[in-house]
């Protein structure tokens, strides 16, 4: 009698509306899993059309491109003989639905709609989607002509139900379902479900690799069961790196890990495991049972195929491994390095130009190039021929190979350092110092010229020469003259340098080819400190609290006057916090023009998706700073009652 299973799980770099490349990758993935013996492959959410389609979604091309692949699934030979789980979006009743499509031999089994839609930060589906509220319930779905012609089925079950084969019982949850306060995983497990299946379409941020573990193994600890999850990988077209880690777990245990940061277009993990070892670690869970006693029935899908074979006593079975994390330091390196690639070589363009202040900001970035470089050249020495073959075209060389991050960064990076009257020596040995590092192909110009030409233009038109504060110009005209300079790089960019804190590493964390060059790129910040009037340190608690606590002026005061208690005064505070929202508010609408920029923290200021804010304020905030005058007062008034009762 067959208990052994063996389940596939993969990560894929799919690209929005790329449906001929992200078909071939779903196909390839099929053929892998089939290969290592796999009966049942699990693919990332929205894989068909590519989870960043966003107002794509709206469309009906997109609807019918996606169905069009699914009839390319169903009638390819690869996809017989085994359970394929596939991502689409489906149109049913005329409502849209983020759904699986699980079908087995020409024959859709299940439509699963998603039924918790993820809708904060950088997600929108609510914008898109409707989720599936009827809990246990399914309803008959009328297949396209183009589908029922092809597995002779006029309707086939839609709705949430589990799939029930000849040896096991198999349930879906779909990405944000496993992070609700009651996933669906509980109760299909307290119903006998024993292999769960998990979708994916989750973006990088630093340290959410620990989350997802987490989830997942405290899921089967409690419950039992086999954890599937599949997650996209790449940058699909926009700001976001997918960063993969598709897994197996088993009562609490991981199984099989797949790579968070990887070159890798197809990356299939398969587990082979013994189904009567969920069985017997649940039997030894009592207040599981009972709770199973009493659980409400899903509809069950019945599937006449087993994911056993009949003779599997002598099949070996995967052992646990250690999941083995990155440390953030890693994670900043090669997060922005693998959406580099991707963000290239799908632009098709020739490399990247980088202007180089000899600052930490620009200097940070060039060391992310190289760090690129460096994952294509070990990518093409481990045999990746897509990758070779991407390189080849960028560089415009059909023999190309790439053997040195150096010398391929001389020909895909070139940056610039702009000197002007105001530069230093300092800077542009600095600026010359990291580009002799890391290879680039550099220029080092003197744009007085151009900037005097501007300047004088200004004049000739005007009659006025503006100045420098420090040369007795106005705020407005010194902030004019500075933007003429050479231009610093976005704030999201201190990510890459980890002066955030409290994470703040050693350097020595970083990877260790990158450390010569990020020394180099990394000089005294107290000049641009003393330049912005706070310290990077200030700049990051200020960021958190602003973003990810939610906090405006006067919450952020009340939270500083404590945090702050033994090193500020509450007015020293609440000058300082002033300060910050005065300058936010001033800049603020410099985020709606920012380039695409890679999005690695939840405290980033990125208006166009994550940041939603007004970009026009009343940069003054009398009210707010109003309140927090009025708390400053009030406690500068008991300090000295206080200090005369001592007297």
């Amino acid at each position: 009698m067959g208990r052994k299973v063996t389940v596939a799980t993969c990560a894929l770099n799919q690209w929005a509306l790329d449906f001929e490349g992200n078909l071939q990758r779903i196909l390839k993935s099929i053929e892998i899993a089939k290969h290592k013996g796999a009966r049942y492959r699990l693919g990332p959410e929205l894989e068909i059309c590519g989870y960043g389609c966003w107002d794509h979604y709206y469309e009906s091309d997109t609807l019918l491109h996606s169905l069009q692949v699914l009839a390319a699934l169903l009638e390819s030979p690869v996809t017989q003989d085994i359970i394929c789980d596939v991502g689409m979006p489906i149109m049913h009743r005329n409502v849209r639905y983020n759904c699986r499509v699980i079908f087995l031999n020409r024959k859709i089994l299940l439509i699963r709609p998603k039924m918790a839609l993820a809708n904060e930060g950088n997600y929108r589906e609510l914008r898109w989607f409707t989720p599936w509220s009827r809990s246990r319930q399914t309803e008959e779905y009328f297949l396209p002509r183009m589908i029922q012609d092809l597995t002779k089925q006029e309707s086939v079950p839609f709705g949430d139900a589990v799939l029930s084969t000849r040896d096991t019982c198999i349930g879906s949850e779909v990405c944000e379902e496993l992070w609700t306060p009651h996933s669906p995983h509980v109760d299909m497990g307290l119903d006998g479900v024993e292999i769960f299946t998990n979708a994916s379409g989750s973006h990088h941020v630093l340290r959410k690799a620990h989350a997802r573990v987490d989830l997942v193994t405290t899921a089967t600890t409690k419950n039992g069961g086999i954890y599937l999850l599949a997650n996209q990988k790449g940058c699909d077209g926009d700001r976001l790196y997918y960063d993969g880690c598709a897994l197996i777990a088993m009562n609490g245990s991981i199984f099989a890990q797949g790579s968070q940061f990887s070159l890798d277009d197809v990356e299939v993990l398969t587990a082979t495991l013994d189904l009567e070892d969920i069985r017997s670690y649940r039997a030894e869970i009592s207040s599981r049972n009972l709770a199973a006693s009493s659980v409400s029935p899903y509809p069950r899908v019945k599937v006449d195929f087993a994911l056993s074979c009949d003779e599997d006593l002598l099949e070996p079975l995967s052992e646990p491994v250690e999941w083995k994390y990155h440390s953030p330091s890693e994670e900043i390196s090669l997060g922005p390095a693998c959406w580099l690639w991707d963000f290239l070589r799908r632009s098709q363009q020739a490399g990247f130009f980088l202007p180089l202040s000899g600052g930490v900001d620009s200097g940070a970035t060039a060391c992310l190039v190289y760090s690129m470089c460096h994952q294509v050249c070990e990518a093409v020495k481990h045999g990746n021929q897509e990758v070779l073959a991407d390189v080849r075209t960028i560089v415009n060389q059909t023999s190309y190979t790439p053997q040195d991050p150096r010398e391929l960064c001389g020909r895909i990076l070139t940056t610039c350092y702009m000197a002007s009257e105001n530069s230093s020596r300092e800077t542009c040995s600095r600026a010359g110092d990291l580009t002799r590092q890391i290879g680039s192909h550099h220029i080092s110009l003197n744009i007085d010229p151009a900037v005097k030409a501007i300047v004088g233009i200004f004049s000739l038109v005007t009659g006025k020469s503006p100045a420098f504060s420090a040369h007795g110009g106005s705020s407005r005209e010194s902030l004019a003259l500075q933007n003429v300079q050479p231009p610093r790089l976005p704030d999201q960019v201190r990510l890459l340098q980890r002066r955030h804190q409290p994470h703040r590493r050693r350097q020595q964390d970083g990877p260790e080819s990158l450390r010569p060059a990020l020394h180099a790129a990394l000089p005294a910040s107290r000049p641009a400190e003393e330049d912005m009037g706070v310290t990077y340190a200030e700049l990051s608690v200020y960021g958190r609290l602003r973003k990810i606590a939610k906090m405006g002026p006067y919450s952020m005061f009340c939270k500083l006057l404590y945090m702050w208690k033994d090193i500020c005064t509450p007015r020293q505070v609440a000058d300082k916090v002033k300060r910050f929202f005065s300058k936010y508010s001033m800049n603020r609408h410099k985020m709606t023009t920012l380039t695409p920029a890679y999005h690695a923290e939840s405290y980033s200021p990125d208006d166009n998706r994550f940041d939603l804010r007004p970009f026009l304020y009343n940069t003054r905030w009398p009210w707010q700073f109003r309140c927090i005058e009025t708390q400053v007062l009030q406690l500068e008034r008991r300090q000295r009652q206080d200090l005369d009762g001592v007297d």
